[in-house]
């Protein structure tokens, strides 16, 4: 769709015409709340608390209106903007946020029924997954009685997948390695091994002696091909900066600060600014390079205060507190059949490669359901108002996923869950009122 303004005029058209027309009924729910399904849920999901005997677990709000494998595909308020983007190559889907707000439990034996509002379309939008257009829809649940039970955002991403090199196989570090590796080639090799001797190193002709960052083939004064390389001296100023917050990046905690450093040999580089606050850091501040150890095989140049001290050496990382689901294809997948979410690309590794994934991964509801689990574990006897997850790095097969969390009043928890990537998610759960402890 980029380059063909057309397509996106009508898909915007088509979105403002959707929000218009409002609450719409939705598919009816195939099943009324049964005991067979709540179980099927909790055993997939790990949940041994034998607390959902007579209600459903309020994050299983969605499965009740999941039509199932095999059946006829219903209507949604979201088809029409996902079939256009589908028929203009946005082929790709993931899901990026679920918030859900509980009015009450539902009782085993309730038939309920929803609706569904269109939210709107955004984009197109250049993400890690490729460029495309994130869609936001609504859906709310009713009791026999016609009183709201439940409502739900949902937002997807529609995304035109990337192509994988080496016949779609999956790449990236080691389990345990810091997940972004430079690119290593013969016009950089001097650079990174000057980083491995502790030295900043900037390329230089070798017939005029000027100096060139990033390297390159041919001088650029006198168009020599002949090279050499300069150690810097360390030292320069900030010469622009960006504080980066979103999208998630694999190994980066949020927000961090990227800078272009003028160094006193007059060429620029760019790099990480550690040591300080991201609010501290401005424009021509005086900064040193630090050579910070990501584990046990990577240094990187990274850009410090220069009256800060050195970064400490890494430490040995502690087993983390909370709960850990190692993320097995059976549990991948089992999870996701619970949740009656059929969608390929988390049940076959095939069709997810083909779509710009590594492999198979967890479904935002198995998410949202593994961020249920976590806070009524940690807050016994709590009863759930609203839970807010916001997806970030895939929870791919074989990884292990931690969930943590923080409470940051009476009412409010504060989960994240990890993986070797990154964050995976990051949640706010809601307690209603004098339920938390």
């Amino acid at each position: 769709m980029q380059g063909e303004p057309a397509v996106h005029d009508e898909l915007m058209a088509l979105a403002e015409r959707l929000v218009a027309a409002g609450e719409q009924p939705a598919p009816p729910c195939p099943d009324a709340v049964n005991a067979a399904m709540v179980r099927h849920w909790t055993q997939a999901l790990g949940d041994a608390s034998g607390a959902w005997e007579d209600v459903a677990p309020p994050a299983m709000i969605q499965v009740w209106s999941m039509p199932g494998l095999g059946a006829k595909k219903a209507g949604s308020v979201a088809d029409d903007p996902l079939r256009l983007l589908n028929e203009n190559g946005y082929t790709g889907v993931v899901a990026t946020n679920c918030d859900q707000t509980y009015d009450r439990y539902v009782k085993v034996g309730e038939r309920l029924r929803s609706t569904m509002r269109f939210g709107g379309v955004a984009g197109p939008k250049r993400t890690a997954m490729g460029e495309g257009y994130f869609v936001t829809w609504f859906q709310s649940w009713y009791d026999e009685d016609d009183r709201r039970v439940a409502e739900m955002l949902f937002r997807v991403l529609k995304f035109q997948p990337k192509r994988r090199g080496g016949g779609g196989r999956p790449s990236g570090a080691k389990p345990g390695k810091y997940p972004l590796r430079p690119t290593i080639g013969l016009d950089t090799r001097y650079f990174w091994d000057g980083v491995d001797d502790g030295e900043l190193r900037v390329q230089s002709c070798a017939d005029c002696g000027a100096l060139r960052h990033p390297p390159g083939p041919m001088c650029p004064e006198c168009h020599s091909t002949n090279r050499t390389y300069t150690k810097a001296s360390g030292r320069g100023v900030v010469h622009s900066f960006v504080v980066h917050h979103h999208p998630p990046v694999p190994g980066r905690t949020p927000p961090y600060v990227v800078a272009v450093v003028e160094l006193e040999e007059g060429v620029r580089i760019l790099g990480n600014v550690i040591g300080c606050e991201p609010s501290e850091v401005e424009v021509d501040m005086p900064v040193r390079v630090v050579f910070q150890h990501m584990d046990d095989e990577l240094v990187l140049p990274q850009w410090t205060p220069s009256d800060a001290p050195d970064p400490e050496p890494p430490a040995e990382e502690a087993e983390p507190d909370g709960l850990r689901i190692e993320l097995t294809p059976t549990f991948v997948i089992a999870t996701a059949l619970a949740t009656r979410d059929f969608t390929p690309v988390h049940h076959d590794t095939e069709l997810a490669r083909a779509q710009g994934s590594k492999d198979i991964f967890v479904n935002i509801l198995t998410s949202i359901g593994l961020v249920q689990r976590f806070a009524l574990e940690t807050v016994p006897g709590g009863e759930l108002e609203s839970i807010r997850v916001r997806l970030g790095v895939p929870a791919y097969a074989g990884d292990t996923l931690t969930l943590t969390g923080e409470r940051a009043d009476d009412r409010t928890l504060t989960v994240r869950g990890a993986v070797s990537l990154g964050d995976h998610l990051t949640a706010t759960v809601t307690f209603t009122e004098g339920e938390a402890r």
